[in-house]
């Protein structure tokens, strides 16, 4: 079964939608964005005990999980002025809220022998760019967490990894100028944002994949 966290809106919404079309189980998670689904549940990261309210509602239902953390933050600003309750709250919710829920899930996975944990880091951690220090640093993090988590669970049957987005037609992209999409897009080969059926593509190769843990890997189109 498949547990979507963050899927109200954006990759998540996308992930959710095209898994429930092919008949997988699938759970779905909203903080601010409501939707109102059967196979919905309210879930705010930075809140431990609506992580362990969403945790004991669907515990009974769970079995070899598939958990991908789509949720996101982005707080724009160059670090000289700087809002640090933002800045800060970006990591609550990337990292910390990252770690809060998988760290959850990962007692019913070892019992199992069995879990798969996808993560979304993003390119912009690896090229450096203007306004970004808190979202790239939250992201970033994740290559980190992931090696550690890895190494403690593999005997378990359990893999997590990282797929380093770059730009696609949704999600945060909607929330950049149109002036500005068009630089990003020359810096391209193919002068175009990626389809997200990429992204279920990844999801559906890092699911099958046993042998793959740890792993941090580009899905950007060669963006340097």
């Amino acid at each position: 079964m498949y547990i979507i966290v963050g899927a109200s809106k954006g990759i998540g919404k996308y992930l959710y939608t095209e898994l429930s079309k092919r008949g997988e189980s699938v759970i779905g998670t909203y903080n601010s964005n409501k939707v109102e689904k059967d196979n919905f549940y309210h879930l705010n990261l930075e809140d431990e005990e609506s992580i362990n309210n969403f945790y004991a509602i669907i515990e009974s239902k769970c079995e070899l999980i598939n958990l991908i953390i789509c949720s996101g933050l982005n707080y724009n600003s160059f670090a000289h002025k700087t809002d640090m309750s933002s800045w800060r709250k970006v990591i609550d919710v990337n990292l910390i809220g990252t770690f809060s829920i998988l760290s959850k899930f990962l007692p019913m996975m070892r019992s199992q022998n069995y879990g798969r944990i996808l993560t979304f880091s993003s390119v912009v951690a690896k090229m450096g760019v203007h306004g970004t220090s808190a979202y790239s640093a939250s992201k970033s993090a994740l290559w980190g967490l992931n090696k550690a988590i890895a190494m403690e669970n593999a005997t378990k049957g359990i893999t997590i990894n990282s797929v380093n987005l770059g730009y696609f037609d949704i999600g945060m992209i909607q929330d950049v100028p149109e002036s500005y999409q068009t630089i990003i897009k020359e810096t391209i080969p193919t002068k175009k944002f990626g389809d997200p059926q990429n992204i279920l593509n990844a999801v559906d190769f890092i699911v099958k994949s046993d042998y793959m843990n740890g792993a941090n890997f580009d899905l950007n189109g060669l963006i340097h």
